[in-house]
């Protein structure tokens, strides 16, 4: 087993925050007014896949909010102490108890007004085998002109998915972002 090795906490006992710059910063941040922490808030990252199996797509629907009942690719937050890979992998299998073999990665996603970057990798099912995990109320492969478009949860996932099909075949691309 892996030793975890994380920063002593702070004693929340000891913190009155109070909005200011700290030294050597140049963003107002919250500051403990008594020892001087600095509560960083910064953007999430997600990690998630476009996954094939034999040209089609595996989507799964939502269980969970937000955009319950939707349909999204394998994805969620990664996880501290984990890289992209493993927390792609680990999304695959907690949503659609899936065995995925990471390709490359396909696009890198900025949400900036939910504060998430967004890393999408191109994979392939390991097996055929899948099933709903905890977070999915179903899961399906679909060929491309069976995808249901108007029930896609995010429009990232519109994206990752046009991406995904720009560069089947192919391994000459750099990773997309954000269409315009």
């Amino acid at each position: 087993m892996r030793e975890r090795l994380s920063p002593p906490p702070v004693p929340r006992t000891c913190c009155e925050f109070v909005r200011r710059v700290p030294s050597g910063d140049n963003m107002e941040r919250d500051v403990c007014a008594k020892c001087g922490h600095v509560h960083y808030v910064n953007p999430k990252i997600v990690v998630g896949a476009v996954c094939s199996w034999h040209g089609r797509i595996l989507l799964c629907r939502r269980a969970i909010e937000p955009r319950g009942g939707f349909w999204t690719i394998p994805a969620g937050y990664m996880e501290e102490q984990e890289t992209p890979v493993q927390g792609t992998m680990r999304e695959a299998w907690e949503e659609a108890t899936a065995k995925i073999e990471i390709d490359r990665l396909l696009a890198v996603y900025s949400v900036a007004r939910i504060s998430q970057v967004q890393l999408i990798f191109r994979a392939r099912l390991a097996t055929g085998d899948f099933a709903p995990g905890t977070e999915s109320l179903e899961t399906k492969l679909f060929a491309w002109e069976e995808i249901p478009w108007r029930d896609l949860a995010f429009p990232s996932v519109h994206w990752a998915l046009k991406h995904h099909r720009e560069t089947e075949g192919r391994n000459d691309f750099a990773p997309y972002d954000n269409p315009l």
